[in-house]
C-alpha cells in the first residue's frame, strides 16, 4: 500500500539546513538556530541543564506553570534558584526583575516564559532583556506561545537561549522545536562540566557535530515528517505575513475580551489588565458559584471542535481557556466560542446578553 507519510525519501542535510534558516529568518535572529527533534520540552531542559550547575544562582520568573517547571530544573541542577512569583492574573514588570537581580548580584541565569499560554498573560521581554543584559546575566527565554502571535526579537531584546515551538501560534507540529544561542550561550554550555553532552537533551552535540561541521552531516536521523510539517508552516506563514499573522491573534484576543466582558453572566478576563494579556489565548474567570470545568464540557458537547478548555490543576473550577491560536485566530471562531460558553451559563440560570457580545466582538473585529 502507499501513503502519502510513508517510503519517503530521506531528509538531506542540505534540505534540514534550509529549513532552519527560514525559521531563523523568522525570528529575525543572525544567531545560531539549532532544530531540536522533539516537543519543546526537550530544548528547554536542555537549555537549563546546559546553562546552570552547582554554584549558579538563577532567577527564576514565575508567571504560570512552566516557570514552575524550570524552578525544579534548575533546582536539580544544583543552583541556587530565586524565584520570582507575581499572580498569575498578572504580568511581572522589569522594575520587579531589576529589583530582584540587584538584591543579589551574584545572579547569572534568569528564566522567563514571554507568553502563558495556560495563564494566558504575556511578559515585556523588551524591557526585561534589557535590565538582564545590564546585569550580565544569561538570559533564556521559553517563546513557545508567542512566537506568531506577538512580536519576538531575540537579538535585539538581548535573548541568549530563545526556544520555540511550532504547534500554536504557527500552527505547526507539536514533535519539533527549536532555539536561538548566542555566542555568550555557547560559551556558558561549553564552560559547564555538567552540560549535557552524547545526550538528546545536549545543545553542545548539535553545534559540534553540525554547526561546526559546516551542516554537512546530521547527528541523527531526523524526525522527517515533522520537519517537512514545520517547513510547510514556515512556508504559509511567509505567505500569510508575519505581521499579519500576529494581527489576526491580536484581533481575536481582543475580541474574546471585549465579547466575554459584554456577555455578562458573570463571566470576566481572568488578567486583569488588558496589556498583559496574551494574544496566544484569552483566560476567563468562571462565575462565583459555578464550576469552569464543568462549563467548558457543556459548551464543548453541543460542539466539540471549539478550542475551549478549563485551567489546569488547581485552576480547573475557576479558569476557562479559549485557545485562539493558529487556525482558531479567526472572528467565526471567537464568535462560536462565546456563543457556547453563553448558552452553557444560561443552561445554569444566568443572565447573558448574546446580541451584546456579538456586537462587541464585530465592534473590535469587523471583518476579516
Amino acid at each position: 500500500m502507499t501513503h502519502p507519510f510513508l517510503d519517503l525519501a530521506p531528509l538531506t542535510a542540505a534540505h534540514f539546513a534550509a529549513i532552519e534558516r527560514r525559521v531563523a529568518s523568522l525570528l529575525a535572529t543572525e544567531q545560531d538556530v539549532v532544530i531540536t527533534q522533539g516537543e519543546a520540552l526537550l530544548p528547554l531542559e536542555g537549555c537549563v541543564r546546559g546553562g546552570a550547575a552547582p554554584g549558579s544562582t538563577a532567577l527564576n520568573v514565575v508567571t504560570g506553570p512552566y516557570g514552575q517547571t524550570f524552578g525544579n530544573w534548575l533546582r536539580d541542577c544544583g543552583a541556587t534558584v530565586l524565584d520570582l512569583t507575581v499572580p498569575f492574573h498578572t504580568a511581572v514588570t522589569a522594575d520587579q526583575v531589576a529589583e530582584a537581580l540587584a538584591a543579589r548580584p551574584e545572579i547569572d541565569f534568569v528564566s522567563l516564559v514571554h507568553a502563558e499560554a495556560a495563564t494566558g498573560n504575556t511578559n515585556p521581554v523588551a524591557e526585561i532583556g534589557e535590565v538582564v543584559r545590564a546585569h550580565g546575566a544569561l538570559f533564556m527565554l521559553d517563546a513557545v506561545a508567542s512566537v506568531g502571535a506577538e512580536p519576538l526579537l531575540p537579538d535585539a531584546w538581548g535573548v541568549d537561549l530563545c526556544v520555540i515551538g511550532a504547534q500554536k501560534a504557527m500552527g505547526g507540529p507539536a514533535g519539533v522545536s527549536a532555539v536561538s544561542v548566542s555566542p555568550r550561550a555557547w560559551a556558558r554550555l561549553t564552560a559547564n562540566p555538567r552540560a549535557p553532552r552524547r545526550s538528546y537533551l545536549s545543545l553542545l552535540d548539535w553545534k559540534e557535530r553540525w554547526i561546526d561541521g559546516g551542516r554537512k552531516a546530521l547527528p541523527h536521523a531526523p524526525a522527517q515528517l515533522e520537519m517537512l510539517a514545520l517547513e510547510a508552516c514556515v512556508e504559509r506563514i511567509e505567505s500569510e505575513g508575519l505581521d499579519a499573522l500576529m494581527a489576526r491573534h491580536a484581533l481575536a484576543a481582543a475580541a474574546t475580551r471585549a465579547g466575554a466582558s459584554a456577555l455578562g453572566g458573570g463571566l470576566e478576563p481572568y488578567v486583569r489588565d488588558a496589556a498583559d494579556a496574551a494574544p496566544v489565548a484569552t483566560t476567563l474567570r468562571a462565575p462565583d458559584g459555578t464550576d469552569a470545568s464543568e462549563l467548558v464540557a457543556q459548551a464543548l458537547a453541543a460542539d466539540p471542535s471549539l478550542p475551549l478548555i478549563a485551567g489546569g490543576g488547581a485552576l480547573a473550577k475557576e479558569m476557562i481557556r479559549v485557545n485562539h491560536y493558529g487556525k482558531d485566530a479567526t472572528r467565526g471562531t471567537v464568535l462560536s466560542s462565546l456563543a457556547a460558553l453563553g448558552a452553557a451559563l444560561a443552561d445554569t440560570g444566568r443572565r447573558v446578553d448574546l446580541e451584546a457580545a456579538r456586537k462587541a466582538v464585530s465592534d473590535t473585529w469587523p471583518s476579516e
